[in-house]
């Protein structure tokens, strides 16, 4: 009785494996062998998949259920479960980082890949084809890219993050225009003649110049309009978008529709690229075929020039004696990339001077080195920091630091710095090796980058907004403080002024307005006592068209301040999604 349902059980199985229905069929005797059971079978039919002696068997040659071709409803399950199996990591780097940059062919590679360690190995390599020094250690592509999303999240945000704006994307691909005709109120427009002509209203709208863009041409002209009037602008190839007064019986007329020699109608109801009527029709008609063939080739990615690769760094990594201080912040960039600006100080005491034409000369040579958790190399850098002063200026600038800082777009996850200084003078060598997390920004919490306190904060001028040494957005940090090793806070002088930034993620939006609302305090506490020594509040009612991310910039004077030590929070309350965070920071005041 167990032989039979052993057999049975191999029958039934076999019969799964071959994807047949076999009717009729009845083990009659003990001794019969089930389907598929090749015990007693030469090799050669065995491995054709035949049983010559078996009753029933119809001696037709089995496929190979490995080999058989997938149906249309296998593969489409195939792909659901790719789907699933994709991480919101790899989701997001795919939807969110490169959507605009990616390629069809490299999108369809990626969906194909099996594991996540193949995946890991597709994105280095994607940025790496796109590096255009691959023999420096720096990927500039890839530090400017983030950059343009940064700055696309600050300046575009309108109840969606900047990224996913239009105007955010052709930043994101293109970069900053040449020149920007900007209407943020609309208002009173006197048409150009090649769009008919005549005054009207218009909503809000932007027309963007880029004198060239490589694989689309010249003069490239891009409007972008925002016809709700809350701060979302779209692209758009047709004119008559921003003309408020489109629907308003005779209101904003062009000069043919002045003279009786067009309708209005023609526009509302028509081609809206041929019903622009006017003393310019004929080149308005011919600029428009231009238009949607610009439209079709911006919407395209950008081609992507394969270059031969070859890793050329190799560098060892040896403790000695030189002191300095790190200090790593974190800052939003996509739902899943995070700038990691590292910050090192290295007390100008501690740096070997060395005379030269008289000039005092210390030299520092920094490399770093970001390795993630399966040992792979995510980022390197190398610089040189050099201080210049004058012999008789020399002992006062002993009493100073001299910082150095580096940006790195980093995805959420534990990561290992290996950072060394080098003396070049003195010869001697300091390292720092940390395992350092970096946090991952939920799309649907409220969160807040690091809070960073500075000497001085000024704006930078548009075409630095994002890049260089100590700039973050449109904003330069100079002189950031660094907690010192011993725990200590980081301090400032009662004659300084202690600046203060940071950023705030996923300020919910409200349905009807499209805005977000949140209260913001700030308050300043004595440790010593624990008394409140400054309390001060603002609203995002008042910041004007705010998105889903704010920036938070303060400037305080410390001559009220006694000397200790004294905590500062920042305490945000969401009024449309009732969430609230209160980050705070030690500084001490001398």
């Amino acid at each position: 009785m167990v032989d039979m349902k052993l057999r049975v059980f191999r029958m039934f199985f076999s019969l799964l494996l071959a994807g047949t229905v076999a009717t009729g069929l009845a083990v009659a005797q003990s001794s019969t062998p089930s389907i598929g059971d090749t015990s007693g079978t030469p090799p050669d039919q065995a491995a054709k998949g035949t049983d010559a002696s078996a009753p029933g068997q119809t001696g037709n040659q089995q496929v190979d259920p490995l080999k058989r071709p997938l149906t249309e409803k296998q593969k489409k399950a195939s792909s659901k479960a790719l789907k699933q199996e994709l991480s919101s990591t790899y989701k997001k780097w795919l939807n969110e980082d490169v959507r605009y940059i990616i390629t069809p062919e490299e999108m369809s590679a990626f969906k194909q890949l099996s594991n996540d360690e193949e995946r890991d190995q597709f994105i280095e390599q994607f940025w790496l084809r796109r590096d255009p020094t691959p023999d420096t250690p720096e990927n500039e592509f890839k530090e400017e890219h983030y950059r343009r999303i940064a700055y696309a999240n600050e300046h575009f945000a309108s109840g969606i993050p900047g990224w996913r704006t239009d105007r955010g994307r052709i930043y994101i691909v293109y970069g900053p225009p040449d020149q920007i005709d900007a209407h943020p109120s609309g208002g009173s427009f006197n048409r150009p003649m090649e769009e008919g002509g005549g005054e009207t209203s218009t909503f809000p709208f932007e027309d963007w110049r880029y004198r060239y863009i490589e694989g689309i041409g010249q003069e490239i002209n891009l409007e972008f309009v925002d016809p709700c009037m809350c701060g979302e602008f779209h692209l758009t190839v047709d004119p008559n978008e921003k003309d408020a007064l489109l629907h308003t019986p005779g209101g904003g007329q062009t000069l043919y529709e002045q003279m009786g020699l067009s309708s209005k109608t023609a526009r509302v109801t028509g081609d809206p690229f041929a019903a622009n009527a006017g003393p310019e029709q004929m080149i308005q008609n011919n600029s428009e075929f231009n238009k949607l063939e610009t439209l079709a080739k911006i919407n395209t990615p950008p081609k992507v020039k394969f270059k031969d690769l070859e890793e050329v760094v190799s560098h060892k990594i040896n403790v000695n004696l030189m002191p300095f201080e790190i200090r790593t912040d974190f800052v939003r960039v996509t739902g899943d990339t995070v700038l990691v600006p590292v910050t090192v100080q290295i007390k100008n005491k501690d740096i070997t001077f060395a005379s030269k034409d008289g000039i005092q000369r210390g030299t520092v040579n920094i490399f770093g080195r970001v390795t993630g958790m399966t040992g792979k190399i995510a980022q390197t850098f190398e610089d040189t920091v050099q201080v210049d002063v004058p012999t008789e200026l020399l002992e006062k600038t002993m009493e100073h630091s001299s910082l150095y800082w580096k940006a790195i777009p980093l995805r959420p996850g534990r990561y290992r710095f290996d950072i060394v200084v080098k003396d070049v003078n003195g010869d001697r060598v300091g390292t720092w090796s940390h395992g350092v997390l970096v946090p991952e920004f939920n799309e649907d919490k409220l969160a807040s980058s690091s809070m960073i306190l500075a000497d001085h904060m000024e704006k930078v001028a548009t075409k630095n907004v994002g890049s260089g040494s100590f700039v973050l957005g449109e904003t330069k940090l100079a002189y950031p403080h660094l907690d010192a090793p011993d725990g200590k806070p980081a301090s400032f002088k009662r004659d300084q002024r202690m600046n203060l930034w940071m950023q705030v993620y996923n300020l919910q939006a409200d349905e009807k307005t499209k805005k977000s609302s949140a209260k913001i305090e700030y308050e300043i506490v004595n440790t010593a006592n624990n008394q409140s020594v400054l309390h001060s509040s603002e609203s995002t009612d008042t910041m004007g068209n705010v998105g889903d991310q704010i920036t938070l910039e303060k400037s305080l004077a410390l001559s009220a301040f006694q000397p200790g030590i004294y905590k500062l929070t920042v305490k945000v309350d969401d009024n449309i999604s009732k969430q609230q965070i209160a980050p705070s920071v030690r500084f001490a005041v001398e």
